[in-house]
């Protein structure tokens, strides 16, 4: 386990909230308390002794209090790895005592900015030595426990009735603390990038050299786009209520969101909010298939569901009124992923909560869910809208090594997954399996790749119709699969007849394929997957299709 004892610990906080009682439980453990300033006085106000810092170092506080702890008696005995015997006999030769245990918190940058404070009493409250320690403690983890909050006061009298803090208690208290002076940072470059010493560039554009935030991540999500993809969901750190959005929304009722579902929460969310009076948005694949203005909630929905009910089916629904009961017996009427809302009237959640499924979503302004979440930093530079490109996002800060991650901004966070490569073996022929007609020849064949691998480039729905290793129809970002299909056929004109098809995803009707069969395609690929495949093979065996499953799935929305 690795634990070490506490017997020396230096605090210097500016929340000091809970310290007494911290201060208690370790001198009641016997550690020496070291101090400075204002800390040091609260630790004697609660009646337990502590050392100030300057009979340590042996140098007065100076310049106001911006130099107490920047002294190598201070940051040896926070950097010293008691592993090597060349450190210990340095701190005995220099008579230096080395310290288990740091608890610093920083001065209030953010919230001195928020104020609305002046530039000058803003730059005072840029903590330098505050900084300075903890990544002196977090870098030296092997020995040193760092703590940056005195939400993680706890931590610390659970450690002192058990011996000390593990070594893995000590690295993720590090991996804290190196965040949290990462965030810091990133504070202080983003104000003055933005108001304190901008460029000329950014006067003249509004746009700072420097946008700087650190991402946590709140959830890790089931998958991505597809399957095959790894998924998360980040928030900023502190966020503030101009973060608000579906990604800080509260889940009331059902199932986890999935990214798609967050994608799709997202585009309604907006759309439906960007009218003043009631409005209702369906959505599918991220796009609208009904949006409506009414003079109620419930009115909206009901003109926003007949603009077109066959893509309304699995839809995200958004409005910008409380759901009402009225509105929640017209929506139970329809099978629905997500409604998205302000807030729900008790006899709407009565009636949408007992579809166990749906995922009724509480967005209200600046909300913020219960708790952080679990620490995982994704990296300081801040994405713009739609972070980097879908398909050409190389994995920077929070990825996994070597791999490519991509960023995809939604109203208050950030979702994170595995960019959508090329999956074996169902992106390759030998990994189909044939369920409807006969094997297609080597030519055909080399179309049916072609056409499955083009289309992961296609927004969903996309459907793409392929001859001569070339593109002859695309039907791509439609509210359902047999509009896709027919668009498809559409822009190929008489260019269908002959071609071969790939579907991005199943088809959950045999109508799409029979768009397909009847403009004269000869080989559709597909993942396959769908309650329904049954009756899509026997539409293509009925049509003379060969008919291909991938089981790979390139959703793009």
């Amino acid at each position: 386990m690795s634990r070490i004892p506490i017997r020396r610990a230096i605090i210097s906080v500016h929340d000091k909230s809970g310290l007494d009682r911290l201060v208690r439980a370790l001198h009641q453990a016997g550690a020496e308390i070291v101090s400075t300033g204002s800390t040091a006085a609260a630790i004697a106000s609660a009646g337990v002794p502590v050392t100030q810092v300057q009979e340590v170092t042996g140098f007065p506080e100076c310049l106001g209090g911006r130099v107490k702890t920047l002294h190598p008696a201070v940051h040896a005995g926070l950097l010293a790895d008691l592993r090597d015997p060349g450190h210990v006999a340095e701190l005995e030769r220099l008579g230096i005592a080395p310290f288990q245990l740091l608890v610093s918190s920083l001065y209030p940058f953010a919230e001195t900015v928020a104020r609305g404070s002046a530039a000058q009493e803003c730059v005072e409250q840029i903590d330098v030595g505050g900084p300075a320690m903890l990544r002196a403690a977090a870098k030296n983890h092997a020995n040193v426990a760092v703590v940056t909050s005195a939400a993680d006061y706890p931590l610390v009298e659970a450690a002192l009735a058990e011996g000390g803090f593990t070594e893995e208690q000590r690295r993720d208290l590090a991996a804290r603390a190196f965040a949290r002076t990462a965030e810091y940072d990133a504070q202080v470059a983003s104000w003055f990038a933005s108001e304190y010493a901008p460029d000329e560039i950014a006067r003249q554009s509004g746009w700072p050299q420097v946008s700087a935030t650190i991402w946590r991540r709140a959830e890790v999500l089931r998958y991505g786009e597809n399957p095959h993809q790894r998924a998360a969901l980040y928030r900023p750190s502190g966020g503030a209520p101009g973060w608000a959005g579906v990604a800080t929304a509260r889940l009331l009722h059902g199932k986890a969101m999935s990214y798609n579902n967050y994608v799709d929460a997202d585009a309604a969310w907006r759309a439906a909010t960007g009218f003043g009076e009631p409005c209702v948005c369906v959505v599918k694949h991220s796009n609208p298939c009904g949006i409506a203005l009414g003079a109620d909630i419930a009115q909206a929905h009901r003109k926003a569901y007949a603009c077109d009910p066959v893509s309304a089916f699995g839809g995200v629904i958004a409005a910008n009124r409380p759901v009402t009961a009225e509105l929640a017996g017209q929506i139970a009427e329809i099978f629905t992923e997500v409604v998205v809302a302000p807030e729900f009237e008790p006899a709407a959640l009565e009636i949408l909560t007992r579809k166990s499924s749906l995922r009724l979503l509480r967005c209200g302004d600046g909300e913020r869910p219960d708790g952080a979440g679990p620490l995982g930093t994704a990296g300081a530079s801040g994405p713009g809208r739609g972070g980097a490109g879908p398909r050409d996002a190389a994995g920077g800060a929070g990825g996994r090594a070597g791999e490519r991650v991509e960023w995809r901004q939604v109203g208050g966070g950030l979702l994170a997954q595995d960019a959508d490569i090329v999956a074996e073996p169902g992106d390759r022929p030998a990994g189909w399996r044939l369920v409807a007609g006969s094997p297609a020849g080597p030519e055909l064949l080399a179309d049916l790749e072609f056409a499955w691998r083009a289309c992961r480039a296609v927004k969903s729905n996309a459907i793409l119709l392929a001859t001569g290793l070339a593109s002859v129809g695309v039907g791509m970002g439609q509210v359902n699969r047999v509009d896709a299909a027919r668009l498809a056929v559409a822009r190929a004109g008489g260019r269908a007849a002959g071609s071969v098809a790939a579907s991005d995803a199943f088809f959950p009707f045999a109508d799409g394929l029979e768009v397909l069969a009847r403009a004269g395609v000869r080989a559709v690929a597909e993942p396959g997957g769908s309650v329904r495949d049954d009756e899509v093979i026997a539409a293509a065996r009925a049509a003379g299709v060969s008919l291909y499953f991938t089981g790979v799935r390139h959703f793009w929305h």
